[in-house]
């Protein structure tokens, strides 16, 4: 039997001193895709930050594509990064470089060395998102919807086990958000787990997968009505 690509036990999450989240539990397998719901201040960015290692884990067991993020020291971060596929509502890209070069500088930092595989990679990624032909371009010549179908491809790059993704419809609107999630279920549908962070009820409601909701301190299973 696989392992699960994230185990929570007991977990609690601080911000600072101020506890978020308390007593969570949460399992999610290979080929899960979880939507992540809850009011803004409801912890759950809190809860995607600890899952990439950006806020220590205090209280409670937990482990994500077979790291155990108790015993996660600084120098195991980035080797954490490389098994996951991080994708931001703002889609933090380098606005001094193209597409490509986007793309060229994380291989680079991430180890990549050879120009061909590199080339080969991007070109692989950016055919995914379905802005191959955009290579070219800087990231401020594209729309909302490319520039986050860029972010997508970027976080493809090192073939990540599992995708989180904070709120990426949260600066778009509907039809580019329907893209993008397009874009996102063609990814799951080849075997990578998705966690999704989103306000968007109008995509749970179109795209259906389990949700997991953020609300006083917890986390619960939604139980979600079928139309």
């Amino acid at each position: 039997m696989s392992q699960p690509i994230i185990q929570l036990e007991d977990v609690s999450i601080f911000q600072r001193d101020n506890l978020v989240l308390s007593n969570i539990n949460l399992l999610v397998n290979p080929g899960d895709f979880y939507y992540l719901i809850g009011k803004t201040g409801s912890g759950k960015s809190s809860l995607m930050k600890t899952l990439y290692g950006d806020l220590p884990l205090e209280k409670g067991k937990a482990s994500i594509v077979g790291f155990d993020l108790g015993s996660l020291k600084d120098k195991d971060i980035p080797f954490l990064r490389r098994k996951l596929g991080i994708v931001f509502q703002d889609f933090k890209l380098l606005n001094d470089r193209s597409v490509n070069a986007n793309l060229e500088f994380v291989l680079k930092a991430t180890g990549w060395t050879d120009k061909i595989k590199i080339k080969n990679q991007i070109e692989y990624v950016l055919d995914q998102v379905n802005i191959k032909s955009k290579g070219f371009k800087m990231p401020f010549e594209l729309s909302g919807g490319e520039q986050q179908r860029l972010a997508i491809a970027r976080a493809l790059l090192n073939n990540p086990e599992l995708i989180l993704a904070d709120e990426p419809t949260g600066n778009l609107d509907p039809r580019t958000s329907i893209e993008v999630m397009q874009v996102l279920e063609e990814i799951h549908a080849k075997g990578t787990t998705v966690l999704m962070a989103t306000h968007d009820y109008s995509l749970i409601i179109k795209f259906n997968h389990p949700t997991i909701k953020c609300e006083g301190g917890k986390l619960f299973d939604v139980v979600q009505k079928k139309v």
